[in-house]
């Protein structure tokens, strides 16, 4: 029951993800889609929903396997997870927002 926390942190990142993927970017830090232009918001969301919803998803299957089988080395799968979703949002921040400061 200790990884209730992690499931839910993981689902309100998917929640996120799919609300930034919709087109609705008021989520994402002002200072990370202040250059984003009109035309490309569509894209910015999908990009930085895709990633999103990658490292909710980690989450959520990393607590979940870790109530089952009670084995810390699965929290790598977060890991990895975080990681791996971040390489989307950091694309789009460069690609859209002309950089990521």
């Amino acid at each position: 029951m200790e990884h209730i926390s992690i499931l839910f942190f993981g689902a309100l990142l998917c929640g996120l993800g799919f609300a930034n993927m919709m087109g609705n970017i008021s989520s994402v830090h002002w200072y990370n889609r202040q250059r984003v232009s009109e035309e490309n918001q569509k894209k910015f969301g999908k990009w930085i929903g895709g990633g999103t919803v990658t490292i909710g998803a980690s989450f959520i299957l990393s607590s979940l396997l870790l109530m089952i089988f009670e084995n810390r080395l699965l929290l790598l799968i977060a890991g990895i997870g975080a990681i791996v979703g971040l390489i989307p949002i950091f694309y789009a921040l460069i690609k859209y927002n002309k950089g990521i400061f």
